[in-house]
């Protein structure tokens, strides 16, 4: 069976180790490819997938909206997320899922043992990664959300889309805000060796734990080490958790993860 990632760029991604360390899990088969889907044409790439037998895919930047777009039928995650990263057929129609959400939840509650309810959340950014795993979080009954971003008018939209939930949650700017926070999760793409935007004082108290949902030695975990923060974390256990999840849609079983986030951050 053949499954596959697109994207563009693709070539980095390490999708491939991860769903084969799961397949090995049973000692099931597994040609996962890395797809550089065009820019102009990600619909026919998908096509052409499955029409010559492709069984399922994930879907990484800059595709996740276009692929929401092509499904005709969509898992109520990724309804309200406006996104899709898993992809498979049935019946002839194309499916989807939104993993994201989900998979940052499970990294957090239940590899890193950090508490969600009613927690004072800070989500800095409010582009599709951030609508993604919104619902997820809000599902976690969190004291309130806060999301902060550049352009706040997107981060009062975002806020608003998400209002029905039971938990406050609030959109605004970068710069006015006021902490401190229990945890705050950064959504905001500075590029390993770029730069955080400026942030005000305050945010991080003895207490804060500081999430990251790219993986590696982000600007924003060393921005947070030097503020003092209790506990930091890169989001490879997410990149692991939603993999799973996906694989879990395709395969009718969930992957053990512990040791597959072990072996890629080795």
């Amino acid at each position: 069976m053949v499954f596959a990632l697109f994207g563009n760029p693709v070539h980095h991604s390490r999708s491939p180790q991860i769903h084969t360390a799961f397949a090995a899990q049973r000692e099931q088969p597994m040609d996962f490819r890395l797809i550089l889907a065009p820019l102009n044409d990600f619909a026919g790439s998908v096509q052409e997938f499955f029409s010559t037998g492709g069984v399922g895919a994930n879907v990484t930047l800059p595709f996740k909206e276009q692929a929401w777009e092509l499904c005709d039928e969509l898992s109520d995650r990724a309804r309200h997320a406006g996104a899709v990263n898993t992809l498979w057929q049935k019946d002839g129609r194309l499916c989807g899922d939104n993993t994201d959400g989900i998979g940052m939840v499970t990294d957090i509650r239940d590899n890193l043992h950090w508490p969600l309810a009613h927690q004072r959340i800070l989500i800095l950014g409010a582009g599709g990664a951030v609508r993604g795993v919104l619902g997820p979080l809000l599902d976690e009954h969190p004291a309130h959300i806060r999301i902060a971003n550049r352009t706040a008018e997107k981060a009062r939209e975002l806020s608003l889309m998400f209002a029905g939930h039971g938990v406050p949650i609030f959109g605004g700017g970068l710069d006015n805000l006021a902490g401190p926070y229990d945890l705050i999760i950064n959504a905001i793409s500075a590029g390993l060796g770029g730069s955080m935007p400026e942030l005000p004082g305050g945010l991080i108290g003895p207490q804060t734990r500081c999430y990251d949902m790219i993986y590696g030695d982000t600007p924003f975990l060393r921005w947070a080490a030097q503020q003092g923060a209790a506990q930091t974390a890169d989001g490879l256990g997410m990149l692991v958790e939603q993999a799973a999840e996906a694989f879990s849609v395709w395969h009718g079983w969930r992957p053990q993860t512990k040791a597959v986030i072990e072996q890629m951050r080795s």
